[in-house]
């Protein structure tokens, strides 16, 4: 099959029928037609109808290395500098479809996948049985163009370095029973957002915590898998009205708590088990984080042009353009967007085949970007609302304009340069993305996308080679002292 359209992915999310509870009930509907689920799952559909399109199939899939039919592009294992240009181009189109809002597009995980598999021999020094299900898991899932969610976080119970569980009934899932079937998993999972609107949940081992060997497993099982339970967060949908939630009708993609009940996972379906030194090297040995990576900057690259935008739309709109706080605060903005794009070019024009055969993105410039723009969104969010100031306390809904009213707001809520339906219409999109439950979840989110920016830096600081320039200073002293004396 390949790539799906949309009708197909709406199908088989209608035959799927996960156990999804949202405010201590379940979801007894299919999820596209309930009000919180339904905005994101259409959009999401129209991201596999935009891959199906005639015009697109060039750019957007390549031939399967298995049938050779057309496969989403976001499966590509990259062998050469073009191929990452290429799933960079399929990146950045469904990235503009969604504005960048949507962290969870199926490219993300269809791409860490891919890293994943490539590398499967890691996982095939405990068992390559266990490297064979990685490999087929990847290539069901680009024959099938299947979407994932997924989770590498344990509950949020205790923080601390030394935290050991001593409850009698598990928190985190861990791994409660060996049998001939397969793994028996019991206790939670932390934030596998899109839940329930997806073929497959992807589990694999946090870090930290120093958890036992039962807390130290990876596999993937489909969303409806008995005693599999989703439990939503709060909603953040408002309504359906695109002129009142522009972005949250569309775009919020739901968060949810994972609750293994004694869930059987099929030995077929195991990736490692018991092992936390490979579920180590599968993330620091494979292509997982700067194949990721590269997804993430791309979409988040995406995401800064449409606040750039909106914030020289709401400028025109008020013609404020002229005052020089306005114009520091466009500047600001530029500036970073220009240095993530040249950290993600750079990224690719420092590529190198990797271990497994894989063209591998430099792995430096995405962490730098990735943690560039986690201290960048949540301030230029805070400039837009400096930009629009007062003008986002009162904004008239599309009722209010069908209303005997309506030509109070026509006449006293318009901007210097648009009718006052154009400028609330504006002025509600720049308030959902930055005063909004939706807009906060969505800073929130793009602060921690990747984990803790602390944790970030103190990754780049270990990782980042130094020694050539502190030999160039040691040089530079050294020759300092040699040079004669007056």
């Amino acid at each position: 099959m390949s790539a799906i359209s949309g009708k197909d992915y709406m199908q088989r999310m209608a035959a799927l029928k996960p156990n999804v509870w949202l405010k201590g009930q379940p979801i007894e509907k299919p999820l596209f037609m309930h009000p919180v689920y339904k905005g994101a799952m259409q959009t999401k559909a129209s991201l596999y109808d935009l891959q199906v399109q005639k015009e697109n199939l060039g750019f957007m899939t390549f031939p399967s290395p298995f049938t050779q039919e057309p496969a989403g592009m976001s499966y590509l294992e990259p062998k050469t500098a073009e191929d990452l240009k290429r799933r960079r181009r399929m990146i950045e189109t469904w990235a503009k479809a969604t504005c960048g809002m949507m962290g969870r597009s199926p490219d993300y995980m269809n791409t860490a996948l891919m890293s994943l598999s490539a590398a499967a021999s890691i996982a095939g020094s405990q068992d390559e049985e266990f490297a064979k299900n990685l490999r087929n898991m990847y290539r069901m899932a680009l024959e099938q163009d299947l979407s994932f969610t997924h989770s590498f976080i344990n509950p949020q119970v205790n923080r601390s370095l030394y935290y050991t569980e001593e409850t009698r009934q598990p928190i985190a899932a861990k791994i409660v029973k060996k049998t001939a079937d397969g793994l028996v998993i019991k206790g939670a999972r932390l934030l596998a957002t899109e839940g329930g609107m997806t073929d497959e949940v992807l589990i694999f081992p946090s870090g930290g915590n120093n958890l036992s060997d039962d807390y130290a497993f990876a596999f993937s099982i489909p969303a409806n898998t008995p005693g599999l339970k989703f439990i939503c967060r709060e909603p953040f949908h408002s309504g359906e009205s695109a002129f009142n939630y522009p972005l949250s009708s569309r775009f919020d993609e739901m968060d949810t708590l994972l609750v293994f009940e004694d869930v059987l996972v099929p030995w077929e379906r195991v990736f490692f088990y018991h092992r936390q030194d490979i579920a180590f090297k599968l993330f620091t040995q494979s292509g997982f984080a700067p194949h990721a990576l590269h997804q993430v900057v791309t979409r988040q690259i995406v995401k800064l042009q449409f606040l750039i935008g909106l914030a020289q739309v709401m400028i025109n709109s008020l013609e404020v353009t002229a005052y020089e706080h306005i114009q520091l605060k466009m500047s600001e903005m530029i500036l970073g967007l220009e240095s993530m794009e040249a950290l993600l070019l750079r990224s690719e024009s420092e590529a190198k085949v990797d271990a497994f055969g894989t063209m591998t993105p430099s792995s430096h410039a995405l962490y730098a970007a990735v943690t560039l723009f986690s201290k960048l969104y949540p301030h230029y969010i805070s400039l837009l609302q400096q930009i629009g100031a007062g003008g986002l306390m009162v904004l008239p809904s599309e009722e209010d304009f069908a209303s005997p009213i309506g030509k109070d707001i026509e006449q006293y809520l318009q901007g210097a340069a648009v009718d006052a339906k154009t400028k609330t219409k504006l002025f509600r999109l720049a308030w959902e993305l930055t005063m909004s439950s939706f807009g906060t979840r969505q800073t929130h989110y793009e602060r921690y996308f990747f984990g803790d920016p602390i944790r970030l830096a103190k990754n780049i600081y270990s990782s980042y080679s130094r020694e050539q320039y502190m030999d160039r200073v040691k040089d530079f002293l050294e020759k300092a002292e040699e040079r004669p004396q007056d």
